[in-house]
């Protein structure tokens, strides 16, 4: 999983949950335990997120501005492939997962014009502003 991977992870589990916890995060990724210890560390070394010994993460601002961005790339990407592309709804986060690193700020910036500025993605999760 990318550094992206897992703060958008944390993003969606503490608007699921309120809070982000490593063990959920783990399952959510599909990865172990000691994988997000890792990667939290590192996170915490970029200035992304603030980690004690025994406590849960916790998005620094800069943290949380990168995970709301992905957040929305994701989710408008979603939405384009699903009301534009017409692709099965079975389909679309795998593709978005794929194409969201791919797609630029200007092109998401578009995109979300296109689109006529939603807010809500097909899943009905809010696309950040």
């Amino acid at each position: 999983a990318h550094k992206e991977d897992y703060l958008r992870g944390l993003y969606i589990l503490e608007e699921e949950k309120g809070e982000i916890k490593s063990i959920d995060l783990a399952h959510y990724l599909n990865v172990s335990k000691p994988s997000v210890s890792e990667m939290v560390y590192e996170l915490q070394r970029e200035g992304l997120v603030l980690h004690r010994r025994y406590s849960k993460p916790q998005f620094t601002p800069k943290g949380r501005r990168i995970a709301q961005k992905l957040t929305l790339k994701h989710r408008l990407i979603e939405l384009f492939l699903k009301n534009v592309l017409k692709i099965s709804p079975k389909n679309i986060h795998n593709e978005a997962h794929r194409l969201e690193h791919a797609f630029s700020d200007e092109s998401i910036t578009k995109l979300r014009k296109l689109l006529g500025n939603p807010k809500k993605d097909p899943h009905g999760k809010p696309i950040p502003q």
